[in-house]
């Protein structure tokens, strides 16, 4: 069923670049394309958008993400602000005061919503968006990439992007290595209804959840439940759903009780496989999301990494398509994202050790609950898990801000992630001193005495990391062709 929502060119059958998966890092890539003018086509295998809730919110940094691009207000209204803390293996500790970040809390919103919201942004700004489109073939050359689908069609684009999830088909053609660790243990998450009271689910998790942490129910609403609980086993094939009475019987082994579950509306199974993609490209084909890595999904890491993935993506992508990439730029996406996906699939690793219910673990999880109690080593997790202490390598000096993103600091009139939502480069010029001249095309010039700035300008990438802060115009014209390539005549 073909499900094309607006087109990127003449029919619809020819494109910049080709997005495969229709999953928020898609969904986000071809927002952020399309920003910069590069047409886009999303081609998504499901017919329908997904109603199972794998994911239920964003972290701080995908919260500042969606703010840069004028999209938070649309997630608020269909979320719920929650505490920071508890993040890491599940210990409960409060956010240290003084986070980084004008966002300090998690949005509650489950994964559909994120989809279809970043859907609506994306097709409104112009991309194509094929659902029941499934990726069969694809073969490149020097200039450009020819996708084969399932029905035979042939679309042909200059760059294709795998955001296809963690059984990548377009990893699989491209060759590129997936290497890691299969899955120990596995979960099973489901959506149904009970007939207990709120009161003894209540009381039933809290109790098992004090030695089985993988075990959970919450409400969903209209009177369905989601339901996590650990398997038996692991399943020779994930992709076969668990039956309802294995379901029933895995939660009277684990919690004494059954709740009375009826009803199942969606039942599904993920295992704790860590595998990182040996490269994030393959000449006019890259990857994205759960397409380059996968891993437990302690810490609600797995979507907001996507996202971020995509965001550090789309411009680069667009430079190159646009004429003005300086050399290197693209390949800077992976790395820059890859040593990030590596750390999480540590993190995510150490994690599921001190989720174990053996006594080894259980003993290190209560040394690290106690080393938890120093601001330090808290504010360090935390900031890991939502992603504000990601530092990039950018070259240009030893200032505390190079590398970092800029949190959404107060201006004069304002602040700062309302000036960035065309995603364009930023020079916020608190001297009235400096000039983007050259470079007008693709950089803004904010001149802001009253900025809450601890630089006297800094440039800003579009995806909000600093790459340049000082006063020195020689070393700012220098930053400016590094990143955003020649000036203009």
């Amino acid at each position: 069923m073909d499900t094309e929502t607006g087109g990127p060119g003449s029919g619809g059958t020819d494109a910049d670049v080709i997005v495969v998966g229709g999953g928020p890092t898609g969904l986000m890539l071809a927002g952020e394309l399309r920003l910069q003018g590069v047409r886009t086509l999303v081609l998504e295998r499901d017919a329908e958008p997904p109603e199972v809730v794998r994911s239920l919110g964003l972290h701080a940094r995908s919260i500042e993400v969606m703010a840069q691009r004028g999209l938070l207000e649309r997630f608020l209204a269909h979320g719920s602000r929650h505490p920071l803390g508890g993040f890491f293996a599940g210990i409960t500790r409060p956010a240290p005061e003084g986070l980084d970040t004008a966002h300090g809390y998690v949005l509650g919103i489950p994964q559909p919503v994120t989809e279809r919201l970043l859907a609506e942004h994306a097709t409104g700004l112009g991309a194509g968006l094929r659902r029941g489109h499934e990726l069969a073939g694809l073969a490149q050359d020097g200039e450009g990439v020819t996708a084969e689908l399932s029905d035979g069609t042939r679309l042909r684009s200059r760059f294709l992007v795998g955001c296809d999830g963690g059984r990548s088909t377009v990893r699989g053609l491209a060759g590129i290595g997936f290497p890691g660790e299969p899955s120990r243990v596995e979960t099973l998450l489901g959506e149904m209804e009970l007939t207990a009271s709120p009161e003894t689910v209540a009381a039933v998790t809290a109790r098992v959840r004090t030695t089985e942490r993988r075990f959970g129910v919450g409400p969903l609403g209209g009177g369905a439940f989601r339901v996590v609980v650990p398997a038996a086993g692991v399943a020779e094939d994930r992709t076969v759903p668990p039956d309802f009475e294995e379901f029933k019987q895995r939660l009277r082994a684990v919690a004494g009780t059954d709740f009375g579950a009826h009803a199942p509306r969606r039942l599904t199974r993920f295992g704790d496989a860590t595998r990182l993609a040996e490269r994030y490209r393959e000449g006019r084909v890259l990857l994205a999301g759960d397409a380059a890595h996968v891993h437990p999904p302690t810490g609600g890491q797995g979507l907001n990494l996507g996202i971020q993935d995509a965001f550090n993506l789309g411009w680069k992508l667009a430079a190159e398509i646009n004429g003005w990439a300086p050399a290197g730029l693209l390949d800077s996406y992976e790395s820059e994202r890859r040593p990030v996906a590596a750390d999480v699939l540590d993190n995510t690793r150490a994690q599921m050790e001190l989720l174990s219910t053996g006594p080894g673990p259980a003993a290190v999880r209560r040394l690290l609950a106690e080393l938890m109690d120093f601001d330090a080593v808290n504010r360090h997790l935390i900031e890991k898990v939502v992603a504000i202490g990601i530092r990039y390598d950018v070259g240009g000096g030893s200032h505390a801000l190079l590398g970092r993103r800029l949190r959404d600091v107060a201006l004069g009139r304002g602040s700062l992630y309302g000036r960035t939502h065309a995603g364009r480069g930023l020079l916020l010029d608190r001297t009235g001193r400096l000039s983007v001249t050259g470079w007008a095309d693709r950089v803004d010039h904010l001149v802001d005495p009253a900025a809450e700035l601890d630089a006297p300008a800094a440039l800003l990438r579009p995806d909000g990391h600093v790459v340049w802060a000082g006063d020195d115009r020689t070393e700012l014209c220098g930053a400016l062709a590094r990143w955003f390539g020649s000036a203009s005549a």
